[in-house]
C-alpha cells in the first residue's frame, strides 16, 4: 500500500455533459471542467490515464431514456474504457506504477475502487490494444459472430461498418473461423481497399449506390450471417439477400443514433418469415464471462502469429475528445478511434 506524494497532482481535467443533444452532438453539449483530487479512501487508487476510448454507444447515454446501461447526468463527467498508470495507491492489490484498463475515461486522472480496474501488462500489447482488439471491440466481434450470429463453417458472412473497431475484426475473425466468403461495406474508398488489405473478400463503399444491389452483386449466392453495426439500409439489404435460415447478430445502429425521427427501413422484415430468419440483438455483456479465456487465448494466438491487424485513429489531449467523438459518429476514423492523454 502506498500514499500520494508531493508529485502527485491535487487538480485534473475531466469531459462533462453540458447538455443533451438534439439530433447529432455538438460542441456546446460538453465542458472542460478542472476539479480537485480527492483524498484516497482505503481500497482506491488514481490513476494517471494514457488513452481513452470513444464509442458509438455513448451517444445513446447522452439521451434521457431507460436503456442497458443508465444515462449520463446533466453536469457531470462522462465515462468509458481508459487505459493508465496508478501513480498512488491505498490498496494492497494495485501498487504504484501499475498499469490498469477501467471504466473511467473522459478525465486526466481518475480515482476508483481497486476492485474496478484489471491489471494489464502494456509490455506484451500497447496500451491502446486494451481498448481495441484485446478489449471491448475485440470480445463484441468474437462474441457478436460466433455466440450470437451463430457462424459455421463455410457460411459467407457480411459485415456493415466493416472499416471500424469491431467491424474490422469481425470480418477477419470470420475468415479466420473457416467462412467460405467475407464481405464489408465502408464509407469510403480508401475504407474499401483497406478491407482488401485485412482479407475481406469483397466490399463496397455504400455511397456508391443501392446497399441491396451492391450486396447480391458481392454475394451472387446470399449471405448466411449479417453481424449488423449500422441498422437501416443496411439491415434492409442483408434481410434481402439473406439465405433460408439465416441469421443477423445486431450489435449497433449508427446510421439512426443521430435521427430525431424514427427510421423507414428496414421495410421487407416480412422477408423474415418464410427464410425462417434469426434477428438477434445483443450486448457483449451476456457472452462475456462465457467467452473471455477462449477470445483471449485465441486472439493472443492469432496476434502473436501475425494473423490479425487492427487500425486506430488517435487524437491528441483531452480537449480534442469531443470532436474525436462526434468525429467517429459520422465515420471518420479507420478503425478504433482513440484519444491520448
Amino acid at each position: 500500500m502506498s500514499t500520494p506524494d508531493q508529485s502527485i497532482p491535487t487538480t485534473t481535467r475531466e469531459v462533462h455533459l453540458a447538455s443533451r443533444p438534439q439530433g447529432a452532438p455538438t460542441p456546446e453539449n460538453f465542458r472542460i471542467v478542472e476539479t480537485e483530487i480527492p483524498e484516497l479512501a482505503d481500497g482506491e487508487v488514481l490513476v494517471a490515464n494514457s488513452v481513452m476510448s470513444v464509442d458509438p454507444y455513448m451517444r445513446g447515454r447522452m439521451n434521457d431514456v431507460k436503456s442497458y446501461v443508465p444515462p449520463f447526468a446533466i453536469d457531470a463527467p462522462l465515462d468509458g474504457g481508459a487505459v493508465g498508470t496508478v501513480i498512488a495507491s491505498r490498496s494492497d492489490d494495485l501498487a504504484v506504477g501499475t498499469s490498469v484498463l477501467h471504466r473511467l475515461g473522459w478525465r486526466e486522472h481518475a480515482v476508483l475502487e481497486a476492485s474496478s480496474a484489471t491489471a494489464v501488462d502494456t509490455s506484451a500489447a500497447a496500451d491502446s490494444a486494451y481498448l481495441g482488439v484485446l478489449g471491448m471491440p475485440g470480445i463484441t466481434a468474437y462474441a457478436g459472430l460466433l455466440v450470437a450470429g451463430e457462424m459455421r463453417e463455410g457460411d459467407t458472412v457480411f459485415v456493415s461498418g466493416a472499416a471500424g473497431a469491431v467491424g474490422s475484426l469481425v470480418g477477419q475473425i470470420a475468415r479466420l473461423s473457416g467462412a467460405a466468403r467475407v464481405i464489408g461495406s465502408a464509407g469510403s474508398a480508401e475504407k474499401v481497399a483497406r478491407l482488401g488489405e485485412l482479407g475481406f473478400d469483397a466490399a463496397f463503399d455504400y455511397h456508391d449506390g443501392s446497399v441491396t444491389e451492391q450486396l447480391a452483386a458481392a454475394a451472387p449466392d446470399g449471405i448466411d450471417v449479417y453481424f449488423d453495426n449500422v441498422g437501416g439500409d443496411h439491415l434492409e439489404a442483408a434481410i434481402a439477400n439473406l439465405n433460408t435460415d439465416g441469421r443477423v447478430a445486431m450489435c449497433g445502429a449508427i446510421a439512426q443514433y443521430n435521427s430525431t425521427e424514427p427510421p423507414c427501413a428496414p421495410r421487407n422484415l416480412a422477408l423474415a418469415i418464410g427464410k425462417r430468419l434469426t434477428l438477434r440483438g445483443f450486448i457483449v455483456g451476456k457472452y462475456a464471462d462465457q467467452v473471455r479465456e477462449e477470445f483471449q487465448q485465441r486472439m493472443t494466438g492469432w496476434i502473436a502469429a501475425d494473423e490479425i491487424r487492427w487500425d486506430e485513429t488517435v487524437r491528441e489531449g483531452l480537449d480534442a475528445a469531443p470532436q474525436a467523438f462526434m468525429d467517429m459518429l459520422t465515420g471518420a476514423n479507420t478503425g478504433k478511434m482513440l484519444v491520448r492523454l
